[in-house]
């Protein structure tokens, strides 16, 4: 055993005395008081994860690569996902007693919390929702990370497979979709289109009905001028001759289909005579 040594930066040393923890060692040159005291060597299932040598431990930002794990969707749709975990020991005297085994139970705490949300999802709820998923695992894994003296920075799904009958179900329902929108964008053309002719014809017909009242107005105003001048010549005749003009031109409208035939009336020599006065 060291009596001397140096401890790295970001890394700690455990000392037990007679088998109990005695105190935590920080970066710089520190000791042990032989036969007294001893160095906490980690599980041997760390391997290289989060201490060097055996028994400096990391506390720097770790990533860790779970391995593939199959999960069951609420709507019961088979998925195979990993995730990966960037977290960092904040206390290292829980990350050794509290835990036997920190590398193990961190994988198994993140797929457990992976397999219960993906759990609580339906299958398309958990493929759309991505950032919910990562955040929703996190924030189960800050619990127990609190107890283990670890701090979870951020959990990222990555593999998200699924078999093969969920894929064709996946695709069918892709399809569906894609024909949906296209029907409706269809429907919503055709209906802004009927909209689009139907402003037009009635901005048509409100023009064309302007126009008419304007000619109206011009002929209105004509015939009135033109009674004026009538009345100013023949005085009160004008009334008369105005009359039979009307008269002598409503037969003439009613006689132009030569399949028709007109009856005139028995004064209409004395009313022909009116209008000729003009």
């Amino acid at each position: 055993m060291k009596l001397i040594y140096t401890v790295p930066q970001n890394h700690t040393v455990i000392i037990e005395r007679f088998g109990k923890y005695s105190r935590t060692q920080r970066a710089g040159i520190n000791f042990a008081i032989p036969f007294l005291e001893t160095i906490k060597y980690v599980d041997a299932s760390w391997g290289d994860k989060n201490n060097k040598l055996g028994y400096q431990i990391e506390l720097s930002e770790q990533t860790y690569d779970t391995p593939s794990r199959q999960c069951l969707t609420k709507d019961n749709a088979s998925v195979t996902t990993n995730a990966v975990i960037s977290y960092r020991v904040t206390d290292p005297v829980k990350a050794i007693y509290e835990v036997d085994q920190l590398p193990l139970a961190i994988e198994n705490a993140a797929l457990n919390a992976l397999r219960a949300v993906i759990g609580n999802l339906d299958l398309d709820e958990a493929v759309a929702r991505r950032q919910e998923l990562n955040d929703q695992i996190a924030s189960q894994l800050a619990e127990v990370g609190t107890k283990w003296g670890v701090q979870f920075i951020r959990v990222e799904v990555q593999q998200f497979d699924a078999d093969e009958q969920t894929l064709s179900v996946m695709r069918q329902q892709l399809d569906a979709e894609r024909r949906r929108r296209a029907a409706i964008a269809e429907a919503e053309g055709k209906a802004k289109a009927a909209v689009t002719l139907a402003t037009a014809e009635a901005e048509a017909a409100q023009i064309a009905a302007r126009g008419q009242a304007e000619a109206i107005k011009i002929l209105a105003a004509a015939d009135a001028e033109y009674a004026n001048q009538l009345h100013n010549a023949l005085g009160e005749k004008a009334g008369d001759i105005l009359v039979a003009q009307k008269y002598i031109a409503g037969f003439e409208t009613i006689s132009k289909n030569p399949a028709e035939k007109v009856y005139l009336p028995s004064d209409f020599k004395g009313i022909l005579s009116l209008g000729s006065q003009s």
